[in-house]
Protein backbone atom coordinates (compact mmCIF):
# COMPACT_ATOMS: atom_id res chain seq x y z
CA UNK A 1 0.00 0.00 0.00
CA UNK A 2 1.20 3.52 -0.78
CA UNK A 3 0.40 6.53 1.38
CA UNK A 4 0.73 10.01 -0.09
CA UNK A 5 1.17 13.19 1.92
CA UNK A 6 1.82 14.67 5.35
CA UNK A 7 -1.32 13.32 7.02
CA UNK A 8 -0.20 9.76 6.28
CA UNK A 9 1.87 9.45 9.46
CA UNK A 10 -0.88 7.57 11.32
CA UNK A 11 -1.86 5.41 8.37
CA UNK A 12 0.41 2.42 8.69
CA UNK A 13 0.22 -1.26 7.90
CA UNK A 14 3.10 -3.61 8.62
CA UNK A 15 2.97 -4.40 4.90
CA UNK A 16 2.91 -0.73 3.89
CA UNK A 17 5.65 -0.26 1.31
CA UNK A 18 6.19 3.45 1.75
CA UNK A 19 4.78 6.86 2.52
CA UNK A 20 5.41 9.41 -0.17
CA UNK A 21 5.81 12.95 1.10
CA UNK A 22 5.19 15.07 -1.98
CA UNK A 23 5.59 18.38 -0.11
CA UNK A 24 8.96 18.33 1.64
CA UNK A 25 11.87 20.31 0.30
CA UNK A 26 14.11 19.08 3.09
CA UNK A 27 14.33 15.95 5.18
CA UNK A 28 11.62 16.94 7.63
CA UNK A 29 7.88 16.53 7.59
CA UNK A 30 6.80 20.13 8.15
CA UNK A 31 9.19 22.13 5.95
CA UNK A 32 9.56 25.83 6.56
CA UNK A 33 6.09 26.57 7.90
CA UNK A 34 7.24 27.36 11.43
CA UNK A 35 8.89 30.57 12.62
CA UNK A 36 9.58 32.00 16.10
CA UNK A 37 6.27 33.86 16.34
CA UNK A 38 4.17 30.98 15.03
CA UNK A 39 1.94 29.30 17.63
CA UNK A 40 -0.34 26.29 17.51
CA UNK A 41 -4.13 26.36 17.45
CA UNK A 42 -4.16 23.30 19.73
CA UNK A 43 -3.09 22.80 23.32
CA UNK A 44 -0.95 20.54 25.49
CA UNK A 45 -2.47 17.07 25.75
CA UNK A 46 -4.72 17.59 22.72
CA UNK A 47 -2.13 18.37 20.04
CA UNK A 48 -0.57 14.89 19.95
CA UNK A 49 -1.29 11.28 19.02
CA UNK A 50 -2.49 8.69 21.48
CA UNK A 51 0.54 6.39 21.36
CA UNK A 52 3.19 8.98 22.22
CA UNK A 53 2.99 11.93 24.58
CA UNK A 54 4.48 15.28 23.66
CA UNK A 55 6.68 16.76 26.44
CA UNK A 56 5.16 19.87 27.98
CA UNK A 57 6.92 22.94 26.54
CA UNK A 58 8.69 25.36 28.90
CA UNK A 59 6.61 28.09 30.51
CA UNK A 60 7.99 30.81 28.21
CA UNK A 61 6.64 28.86 25.24
CA UNK A 62 3.11 28.52 26.63
CA UNK A 63 0.09 30.80 26.50
CA UNK A 64 -3.13 29.38 27.99
CA UNK A 65 -1.77 25.90 27.14
CA UNK A 66 -1.16 26.85 23.51
CA UNK A 67 2.49 26.63 22.53
CA UNK A 68 5.05 27.58 19.92
CA UNK A 69 4.68 25.51 16.77
CA UNK A 70 8.33 24.45 16.83
CA UNK A 71 7.41 21.95 19.56
CA UNK A 72 4.91 20.25 17.25
CA UNK A 73 7.58 20.04 14.54
CA UNK A 74 10.00 18.41 16.97
CA UNK A 75 7.29 16.05 18.22
CA UNK A 76 6.37 14.85 14.73
CA UNK A 77 10.03 14.33 13.83
CA UNK A 78 10.56 12.23 16.96
CA UNK A 79 7.38 10.29 16.29
CA UNK A 80 8.62 9.36 12.82
CA UNK A 81 11.94 8.06 14.11
CA UNK A 82 10.66 6.19 17.17
CA UNK A 83 7.81 4.28 15.54
CA UNK A 84 9.17 1.17 13.84
CA UNK A 85 7.36 -1.62 12.03
CA UNK A 86 9.03 -4.66 10.46
CA UNK A 87 12.42 -3.13 11.18
CA UNK A 88 11.70 0.19 9.45
CA UNK A 89 10.79 3.47 11.10
CA UNK A 90 8.09 5.68 9.66
CA UNK A 91 10.87 8.08 8.72
CA UNK A 92 12.61 5.32 6.72
CA UNK A 93 9.42 4.71 4.77
CA UNK A 94 9.11 8.29 3.55
CA UNK A 95 10.37 9.27 0.10
CA UNK A 96 11.35 12.91 0.52
CA UNK A 97 11.71 15.19 -2.49
CA UNK A 98 9.21 12.98 -4.32
CA UNK A 99 6.53 15.06 -6.02
CA UNK A 100 3.64 12.88 -7.14
CA UNK A 101 2.75 13.86 -10.69
CA UNK A 102 0.37 11.12 -11.74
CA UNK A 103 -1.76 8.41 -10.17
CA UNK A 104 -3.51 6.01 -12.54
CA UNK A 105 -5.55 2.83 -12.17
CA UNK A 106 -4.30 0.02 -14.41
CA UNK A 107 -5.38 -3.63 -14.33
CA UNK A 108 -6.54 -3.59 -10.70
CA UNK A 109 -3.37 -1.81 -9.61
CA UNK A 110 -2.55 1.79 -8.80
CA UNK A 111 0.50 3.31 -10.45
CA UNK A 112 2.08 6.26 -8.61
CA UNK A 113 4.56 8.27 -10.63
CA UNK A 114 6.95 11.01 -9.55
CA UNK A 115 8.65 13.90 -11.26
CA UNK A 116 12.08 14.06 -12.92
CA UNK A 117 12.10 10.40 -13.82
CA UNK A 118 11.96 9.23 -10.20
CA UNK A 119 10.77 5.75 -9.38
CA UNK A 120 7.24 4.52 -10.01
CA UNK A 121 5.27 2.58 -7.37
CA UNK A 122 2.67 -0.05 -8.15
CA UNK A 123 0.30 -1.03 -5.39
CA UNK A 124 -3.12 -2.55 -4.84
CA UNK A 125 -4.23 0.17 -2.41
CA UNK A 126 -3.59 3.89 -2.00
CA UNK A 127 -4.30 6.41 0.72
CA UNK A 128 -4.09 10.04 -0.34
CA UNK A 129 -3.26 12.02 2.80
CA UNK A 130 -1.93 15.31 1.47
CA UNK A 131 -4.78 17.14 3.18
CA UNK A 132 -6.42 20.50 2.59
CA UNK A 133 -3.26 22.60 2.95
CA UNK A 134 -0.89 21.26 0.33
CA UNK A 135 -1.32 23.46 -2.74
CA UNK A 136 -1.03 27.22 -2.13
CA UNK A 137 -3.73 29.48 -3.53
CA UNK A 138 -1.74 32.29 -5.11
CA UNK A 139 -3.59 35.33 -6.45
CA UNK A 140 -2.89 36.63 -9.95
CA UNK A 141 -3.03 40.33 -10.79
CA UNK A 142 -2.57 42.31 -13.99
CA UNK A 143 1.03 43.49 -14.26
CA UNK A 144 2.44 40.81 -11.99
CA UNK A 145 5.22 40.05 -14.47
CA UNK A 146 6.56 43.57 -13.85
CA UNK A 147 6.14 43.64 -10.07
CA UNK A 148 9.87 43.02 -9.50
CA UNK A 149 9.52 42.06 -5.82
CA UNK A 150 8.99 38.83 -3.89
CA UNK A 151 5.49 37.40 -3.53
CA UNK A 152 5.46 34.79 -0.75
CA UNK A 153 2.71 32.43 0.36
CA UNK A 154 2.04 31.76 4.05
CA UNK A 155 3.42 28.25 3.51
CA UNK A 156 6.89 29.66 2.77
CA UNK A 157 6.90 32.62 5.14
CA UNK A 158 8.76 30.74 7.86
CA UNK A 159 11.72 29.88 5.66
CA UNK A 160 11.85 33.28 3.97
CA UNK A 161 14.10 36.16 4.99
CA UNK A 162 11.29 38.72 5.25
CA UNK A 163 11.66 39.30 8.98
CA UNK A 164 15.46 39.65 8.92
CA UNK A 165 16.09 41.32 5.55
CA UNK A 166 16.55 45.06 6.01
CA UNK A 167 15.88 45.69 2.31
CA UNK A 168 12.34 44.35 2.72
CA UNK A 169 11.01 47.18 4.86
CA UNK A 170 7.62 47.89 3.29
CA UNK A 171 5.37 44.84 3.56
CA UNK A 172 1.88 44.20 2.18
CA UNK A 173 -0.11 41.27 3.59
CA UNK A 174 -3.13 39.89 1.71
CA UNK A 175 -6.03 37.96 3.25
CA UNK A 176 -8.48 38.26 6.14
CA UNK A 177 -7.77 35.12 8.16
CA UNK A 178 -5.53 33.92 10.97
CA UNK A 179 -2.48 33.25 8.79
CA UNK A 180 -2.57 36.82 7.52
CA UNK A 181 -2.95 38.13 11.07
CA UNK A 182 0.07 36.12 12.23
CA UNK A 183 2.26 37.48 9.44
CA UNK A 184 1.07 41.05 10.01
CA UNK A 185 1.90 40.85 13.71
CA UNK A 186 5.30 39.23 13.13
CA UNK A 187 6.28 41.85 10.58
CA UNK A 188 5.30 44.77 12.82
CA UNK A 189 7.31 43.26 15.67
CA UNK A 190 10.27 42.95 13.29
CA UNK A 191 10.14 46.69 12.63
CA UNK A 192 8.48 46.59 9.21
CA UNK A 193 6.06 49.11 7.76
CA UNK A 194 2.95 47.00 7.20
CA UNK A 195 -0.17 47.40 5.08
CA UNK A 196 -2.93 44.81 5.39
CA UNK A 197 -5.25 44.38 2.39
CA UNK A 198 -8.46 42.34 2.62
CA UNK A 199 -10.36 42.02 -0.63
CA UNK A 200 -13.73 43.71 -0.81
CA UNK A 201 -15.35 41.57 -3.49
CA UNK A 202 -15.03 37.83 -3.98
CA UNK A 203 -14.20 37.12 -0.32
CA UNK A 204 -15.93 36.77 3.04
CA UNK A 205 -14.14 39.74 4.62
CA UNK A 206 -12.13 39.65 7.84
CA UNK A 207 -12.34 36.53 9.96
CA UNK A 208 -12.99 36.22 13.68
CA UNK A 209 -9.90 36.33 15.89
CA UNK A 210 -10.85 34.94 19.29
CA UNK A 211 -9.41 35.14 22.77
CA UNK A 212 -7.63 31.94 23.86
CA UNK A 213 -8.85 32.29 27.46
CA UNK A 214 -11.04 29.62 28.97
CA UNK A 215 -14.02 29.90 31.29
CA UNK A 216 -14.90 28.20 34.53
CA UNK A 217 -13.03 24.90 34.90
CA UNK A 218 -11.62 25.09 31.38
CA UNK A 219 -8.13 26.57 31.15
CA UNK A 220 -8.37 27.66 27.52
CA UNK A 221 -10.84 28.15 24.68
CA UNK A 222 -9.66 25.05 22.81
CA UNK A 223 -10.55 22.91 25.83
CA UNK A 224 -14.09 24.29 25.76
CA UNK A 225 -14.40 23.61 22.04
CA UNK A 226 -13.10 20.08 22.57
CA UNK A 227 -16.03 19.06 24.77
CA UNK A 228 -19.07 17.32 23.38
CA UNK A 229 -21.39 19.52 25.42
CA UNK A 230 -20.13 22.52 23.45
CA UNK A 231 -20.63 20.60 20.23
CA UNK A 232 -24.31 20.09 21.04
CA UNK A 233 -24.77 23.85 20.71
CA UNK A 234 -24.52 23.73 16.94
CA UNK A 235 -27.43 22.55 14.75
CA UNK A 236 -25.87 19.53 13.09
CA UNK A 237 -26.81 16.26 11.43
CA UNK A 238 -23.84 14.73 13.26
CA UNK A 239 -25.35 15.21 16.73
CA UNK A 240 -26.66 12.22 18.66
CA UNK A 241 -30.44 12.10 18.91
CA UNK A 242 -31.05 12.74 22.61
CA UNK A 243 -33.60 14.62 24.68
CA UNK A 244 -31.01 17.36 25.16
CA UNK A 245 -30.28 17.86 21.45
CA UNK A 246 -33.99 17.65 20.58
CA UNK A 247 -34.68 20.36 23.18
CA UNK A 248 -31.84 22.60 21.91
CA UNK A 249 -32.72 22.45 18.25
CA UNK A 250 -36.30 21.27 18.13
CA UNK A 251 -37.95 23.75 20.50
CA UNK A 252 -38.15 27.53 20.42
CA UNK A 253 -36.83 27.71 23.99
CA UNK A 254 -33.83 25.57 23.12
CA UNK A 255 -33.09 27.57 19.98
CA UNK A 256 -33.35 30.76 22.01
CA UNK A 257 -30.79 29.37 24.46
CA UNK A 258 -28.43 28.36 21.65
CA UNK A 259 -28.81 31.73 19.98
CA UNK A 260 -28.12 33.65 23.17
CA UNK A 261 -24.96 31.65 23.91
CA UNK A 262 -23.57 32.29 20.44
CA UNK A 263 -24.61 35.95 20.57
CA UNK A 264 -22.78 36.34 23.87
CA UNK A 265 -19.59 34.84 22.42
CA UNK A 266 -19.91 37.09 19.37
CA UNK A 267 -20.39 40.18 21.51
CA UNK A 268 -17.45 39.33 23.77
CA UNK A 269 -15.16 38.90 20.76
CA UNK A 270 -16.17 42.20 19.18
CA UNK A 271 -15.92 44.07 22.47
CA UNK A 272 -12.48 42.59 23.12
CA UNK A 273 -11.20 44.07 19.87
CA UNK A 274 -13.27 47.26 20.27
CA UNK A 275 -13.20 47.87 16.52
CA UNK A 276 -15.05 51.20 16.64
CA UNK A 277 -14.00 52.62 19.99
CA UNK A 278 -10.35 51.71 20.47
CA UNK A 279 -8.18 54.75 21.09
CA UNK A 280 -4.95 55.77 19.34
CA UNK A 281 -5.43 53.60 16.26
CA UNK A 282 -4.81 54.38 12.61
CA UNK A 283 -7.70 55.04 10.26
CA UNK A 284 -9.19 51.83 8.94
CA UNK A 285 -8.89 49.72 12.07
CA UNK A 286 -12.69 49.33 12.14
CA UNK A 287 -12.46 47.51 8.78
CA UNK A 288 -11.26 44.41 10.65
CA UNK A 289 -14.69 43.83 12.18
CA UNK A 290 -16.20 40.57 10.85
CA UNK A 291 -19.19 40.93 8.55
CA UNK A 292 -21.27 37.99 9.77
CA UNK A 293 -21.99 36.66 13.29
CA UNK A 294 -19.54 34.22 14.85
CA UNK A 295 -22.11 31.42 14.74
CA UNK A 296 -21.99 31.13 10.94
CA UNK A 297 -18.20 30.92 10.48
CA UNK A 298 -18.47 32.37 6.99
CA UNK A 299 -14.85 33.54 7.00
CA UNK A 300 -11.62 32.05 8.23
CA UNK A 301 -10.47 32.83 11.76
CA UNK A 302 -8.61 31.46 14.72
CA UNK A 303 -7.40 31.93 18.27
CA UNK A 304 -5.03 34.75 19.19
CA UNK A 305 -1.87 34.19 21.21
CA UNK A 306 -0.67 37.75 21.81
CA UNK A 307 -2.31 39.88 24.48
CA UNK A 308 -1.13 43.04 22.73
CA UNK A 309 -2.36 41.93 19.28
CA UNK A 310 -5.11 44.51 18.79
CA UNK A 311 -2.99 47.39 20.12
CA UNK A 312 -0.06 46.44 17.88
CA UNK A 313 -2.29 46.17 14.81
CA UNK A 314 -4.36 49.28 15.54
CA UNK A 315 -1.37 51.54 16.20
CA UNK A 316 0.92 50.35 13.43
CA UNK A 317 -0.91 48.77 10.49
CA UNK A 318 -2.57 50.50 7.55
CA UNK A 319 -5.70 48.52 6.70
CA UNK A 320 -7.61 48.48 3.41
CA UNK A 321 -10.82 46.63 2.58
CA UNK A 322 -10.45 46.95 -1.16
CA UNK A 323 -9.58 45.12 -4.36
CA UNK A 324 -6.25 45.10 -6.18
CA UNK A 325 -6.76 46.22 -9.76
CA UNK A 326 -3.15 45.87 -10.93
CA UNK A 327 0.46 45.91 -9.82
CA UNK A 328 3.55 47.43 -11.33
CA UNK A 329 7.14 47.70 -10.14
CA UNK A 330 6.88 47.49 -6.34
CA UNK A 331 3.53 49.28 -6.44
CA UNK A 332 -0.03 48.05 -5.80
CA UNK A 333 -3.10 49.82 -7.21
CA UNK A 334 -6.43 49.51 -5.37
CA UNK A 335 -9.88 50.02 -6.87
CA UNK A 336 -10.52 52.90 -4.47
CA UNK A 337 -7.61 54.83 -5.95
CA UNK A 338 -4.91 54.17 -3.34
CA UNK A 339 -1.40 53.31 -4.52
CA UNK A 340 0.69 51.31 -2.08
CA UNK A 341 4.46 50.93 -2.48
CA UNK A 342 5.90 47.69 -1.16
CA UNK A 343 9.06 45.59 -1.13
CA UNK A 344 7.23 42.29 -0.74
CA UNK A 345 3.72 40.79 -0.84
CA UNK A 346 2.84 38.14 1.73
CA UNK A 347 -0.16 36.02 0.75
CA UNK A 348 -2.36 34.67 3.53
CA UNK A 349 -4.67 33.54 0.78
CA UNK A 350 -5.20 29.96 1.83
CA UNK A 351 -5.10 26.82 -0.20
CA UNK A 352 -6.35 25.59 -3.54
CA UNK A 353 -9.65 23.76 -3.33
CA UNK A 354 -8.60 21.46 -6.17
CA UNK A 355 -5.29 19.90 -5.18
CA UNK A 356 -5.65 16.66 -7.12
CA UNK A 357 -3.66 17.50 -10.25
CA UNK A 358 -2.07 14.03 -10.15
CA UNK A 359 -5.39 12.48 -11.21
CA UNK A 360 -6.77 12.76 -14.72
CA UNK A 361 -10.03 14.75 -14.89
CA UNK A 362 -11.96 11.53 -15.58
CA UNK A 363 -10.47 9.90 -12.49
CA UNK A 364 -11.19 12.94 -10.34
CA UNK A 365 -14.82 12.77 -11.41
CA UNK A 366 -15.05 8.99 -10.88
CA UNK A 367 -13.63 9.21 -7.37
CA UNK A 368 -16.02 11.96 -6.25
CA UNK A 369 -13.36 14.63 -5.80
CA UNK A 370 -14.05 18.34 -6.47
CA UNK A 371 -14.08 19.07 -10.19
CA UNK A 372 -15.42 21.71 -12.53
CA UNK A 373 -19.17 21.54 -13.13
CA UNK A 374 -18.75 21.40 -16.89
CA UNK A 375 -16.74 18.19 -16.57
CA UNK A 376 -19.76 16.28 -15.22
CA UNK A 377 -22.71 15.05 -17.24
CA UNK A 378 -25.82 17.19 -16.83
CA UNK A 379 -27.91 14.19 -15.80
CA UNK A 380 -25.43 13.35 -13.03
CA UNK A 381 -25.47 16.93 -11.76
CA UNK A 382 -29.27 16.85 -11.80
CA UNK A 383 -29.30 13.59 -9.85
CA UNK A 384 -27.06 15.01 -7.11
CA UNK A 385 -29.19 18.17 -7.04
CA UNK A 386 -32.27 16.02 -6.35
CA UNK A 387 -30.50 14.19 -3.54
CA UNK A 388 -29.38 17.49 -1.98
CA UNK A 389 -32.81 19.09 -2.33
CA UNK A 390 -34.49 16.18 -0.57
CA UNK A 391 -31.88 16.30 2.19
CA UNK A 392 -32.19 20.08 2.53
CA UNK A 393 -35.91 19.94 3.24
CA UNK A 394 -35.37 17.48 6.09
CA UNK A 395 -32.43 19.50 7.47
CA UNK A 396 -34.49 22.70 7.67
CA UNK A 397 -37.32 20.82 9.35
CA UNK A 398 -34.94 19.41 11.98
CA UNK A 399 -32.85 22.58 12.41
CA UNK A 400 -34.96 25.71 11.77
CA UNK A 401 -32.06 27.98 12.79
CA UNK A 402 -30.31 27.10 9.54
CA UNK A 403 -33.07 28.77 7.54
CA UNK A 404 -32.25 32.10 9.20
CA UNK A 405 -28.84 32.94 7.74
CA UNK A 406 -28.17 36.70 7.80
CA UNK A 407 -27.26 38.71 4.76
CA UNK A 408 -23.75 37.61 3.91
CA UNK A 409 -21.21 37.18 1.19
CA UNK A 410 -21.77 33.88 -0.59
CA UNK A 411 -18.90 32.79 -2.77
CA UNK A 412 -20.07 31.12 -5.95
CA UNK A 413 -18.68 27.57 -5.96
CA UNK A 414 -16.11 26.89 -8.67
CA UNK A 415 -16.26 23.12 -8.30
CA UNK A 416 -18.52 20.35 -7.18
CA UNK A 417 -18.26 19.38 -3.48
CA UNK A 418 -16.48 16.33 -2.09
CA UNK A 419 -18.64 13.25 -2.68
CA UNK A 420 -16.82 10.87 -0.38
CA UNK A 421 -18.58 8.62 2.10
CA UNK A 422 -17.66 9.85 5.59
CA UNK A 423 -15.37 12.35 3.87
CA UNK A 424 -12.95 9.47 3.17
CA UNK A 425 -14.21 6.81 0.74
CA UNK A 426 -15.17 7.11 -2.93
CA UNK A 427 -18.51 5.57 -3.86
CA UNK A 428 -16.98 3.84 -6.88
CA UNK A 429 -13.73 2.29 -5.69
CA UNK A 430 -12.81 0.45 -2.49
CA UNK A 431 -9.05 0.40 -3.18
CA UNK A 432 -8.38 4.05 -2.38
CA UNK A 433 -9.13 6.36 0.55
CA UNK A 434 -8.63 10.04 1.35
CA UNK A 435 -7.45 11.07 4.83
CA UNK A 436 -7.22 14.65 6.06
CA UNK A 437 -9.70 16.22 3.66
CA UNK A 438 -12.32 17.24 6.22
CA UNK A 439 -11.94 20.47 8.16
CA UNK A 440 -12.02 19.50 11.84
CA UNK A 441 -11.01 21.35 15.00
CA UNK A 442 -8.23 18.97 16.03
CA UNK A 443 -6.30 17.47 13.12
CA UNK A 444 -4.29 15.15 15.37
CA UNK A 445 -7.43 13.45 16.63
CA UNK A 446 -9.04 13.74 13.22
CA UNK A 447 -6.39 11.90 11.22
CA UNK A 448 -5.97 9.26 13.92
CA UNK A 449 -9.64 8.33 13.78
CA UNK A 450 -9.77 8.63 10.00
CA UNK A 451 -6.69 6.40 9.71
CA UNK A 452 -8.41 3.69 11.78
CA UNK A 453 -11.56 3.90 9.66
CA UNK A 454 -9.56 3.91 6.40
CA UNK A 455 -7.55 0.88 7.53
CA UNK A 456 -10.72 -1.10 8.27
CA UNK A 457 -12.28 0.10 5.03
CA UNK A 458 -9.38 -0.89 2.78
CA UNK A 459 -9.07 -4.24 4.54
CA UNK A 460 -12.74 -4.99 3.88
CA UNK A 461 -13.67 -5.05 7.57
CA UNK A 462 -16.60 -2.64 7.35
CA UNK A 463 -20.21 -3.49 6.59
CA UNK A 464 -20.99 -0.44 4.48
CA UNK A 465 -24.56 0.53 3.64
CA UNK A 466 -25.91 0.21 0.11
CA UNK A 467 -24.74 2.58 -2.60
CA UNK A 468 -28.11 4.35 -2.50
CA UNK A 469 -27.80 5.00 1.23
CA UNK A 470 -24.20 6.20 0.80
CA UNK A 471 -25.35 8.68 -1.84
CA UNK A 472 -28.11 9.93 0.43
CA UNK A 473 -25.66 10.45 3.31
CA UNK A 474 -23.14 12.22 1.11
CA UNK A 475 -25.85 14.55 -0.23
CA UNK A 476 -27.16 15.19 3.28
CA UNK A 477 -23.67 16.12 4.51
CA UNK A 478 -23.16 18.51 1.60
CA UNK A 479 -26.60 20.13 1.98
CA UNK A 480 -26.15 20.56 5.73
CA UNK A 481 -22.59 21.91 5.41
CA UNK A 482 -23.76 24.57 2.95
CA UNK A 483 -26.59 25.64 5.25
CA UNK A 484 -24.51 25.59 8.43
CA UNK A 485 -21.28 27.20 7.29
CA UNK A 486 -22.33 29.21 4.21
CA UNK A 487 -19.33 29.83 1.93
CA UNK A 488 -17.03 27.71 4.09
CA UNK A 489 -19.45 24.80 3.73
CA UNK A 490 -19.69 24.74 -0.06
CA UNK A 491 -17.36 21.75 -0.41
CA UNK A 492 -19.34 19.68 2.10
CA UNK A 493 -16.32 18.88 4.28
CA UNK A 494 -16.45 21.54 7.02
CA UNK A 495 -17.06 20.15 10.55
CA UNK A 496 -15.16 22.45 12.96
CA UNK A 497 -17.64 22.54 15.84
CA UNK A 498 -18.96 19.00 15.58
CA UNK A 499 -15.62 17.22 15.12
CA UNK A 500 -16.09 14.97 18.17
CA UNK A 501 -19.39 13.58 16.95
CA UNK A 502 -18.08 13.10 13.40
CA UNK A 503 -15.11 11.12 14.73
CA UNK A 504 -17.30 9.18 17.17
CA UNK A 505 -19.35 8.13 14.16
CA UNK A 506 -16.29 6.82 12.33
CA UNK A 507 -15.20 4.71 15.30
CA UNK A 508 -18.74 3.44 15.82
CA UNK A 509 -18.81 2.14 12.24
CA UNK A 510 -15.56 0.29 12.93
CA UNK A 511 -17.14 -1.14 16.07
CA UNK A 512 -14.77 0.50 18.56
CA UNK A 513 -15.81 2.11 21.83
CA UNK A 514 -12.86 2.09 24.26
CA UNK A 515 -12.56 5.87 23.79
CA UNK A 516 -16.00 6.44 25.32
CA UNK A 517 -16.24 7.30 29.02
CA UNK A 518 -19.03 7.76 31.55
CA UNK A 519 -21.71 10.28 30.64
CA UNK A 520 -20.17 13.18 32.58
CA UNK A 521 -16.69 12.76 31.09
CA UNK A 522 -18.22 12.05 27.69
CA UNK A 523 -19.93 15.43 27.58
CA UNK A 524 -17.95 17.75 29.84
CA UNK A 525 -14.28 16.65 29.73
CA UNK A 526 -12.23 17.80 26.70
CA UNK A 527 -11.43 15.01 24.25
CA UNK A 528 -7.72 14.32 24.76
CA UNK A 529 -5.35 12.21 22.73
CA UNK A 530 -5.03 9.64 25.50
CA UNK A 531 -8.73 8.84 25.18
CA UNK A 532 -7.82 6.97 22.00
CA UNK A 533 -4.94 5.01 23.50
CA UNK A 534 -6.88 1.74 23.72
CA UNK A 535 -8.18 1.71 20.16
CA UNK A 536 -5.27 -0.17 18.58
CA UNK A 537 -5.53 -3.11 20.98
CA UNK A 538 -9.31 -3.08 20.70
CA UNK A 539 -9.01 -3.15 16.90
CA UNK A 540 -6.54 -6.06 16.97
CA UNK A 541 -8.75 -7.99 19.37
CA UNK A 542 -11.73 -7.48 17.08
CA UNK A 543 -10.11 -7.96 13.67
CA UNK A 544 -6.69 -9.51 14.19
CA UNK A 545 -3.33 -7.92 13.34
CA UNK A 546 -3.40 -4.69 11.39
Amino acid sequence: MSVLGEFGVLVNHTNCSCALCDLAKCRCLIPGRSYPGFWTQWTVGLGEWSDMRMPRPPVDDLHFNFFRAQHTTAYVERYLHEHRYDGLSLYDRIRFLFTVTRITRRENQWEVQGDHGSETFRTSKVIVASGLASKPNMPVFPGLAYFDAPMIHQKDFGQSSVLSDGDLHKVVVLGGGKSSADMVYACVKAGKSVTWIIRKTGGAGPGFLLSPEGKGPYKDAFAIGSTRIAATLTPSILLPDTRWTRFLHGTKYGRSLVGSIWAGADKQTREGANFRGRQNVLDGFELLEPHTPLFWQNGTGGLLHKQDFWDVIGQNVHIHLDDITKVEKKLIHLSGGAKIPTDVILCGTGWSKTSFDFFDPEETLRLGLPHKFEEEKSEDLAEWARYEQAADSKILADFPMLAEAPEHFQKSPETTPYRLYNGIAPLSDTSIAFVGFTSVANYFRGVECQAIWATAYLDGKLALPSLEVQKERVARTVAWSKRRYLSNGELGNFFPFESNFYLDGLLEEVGLKSHLKGWFSYYFVPSKAQDLAGLKDEYITKYGNI
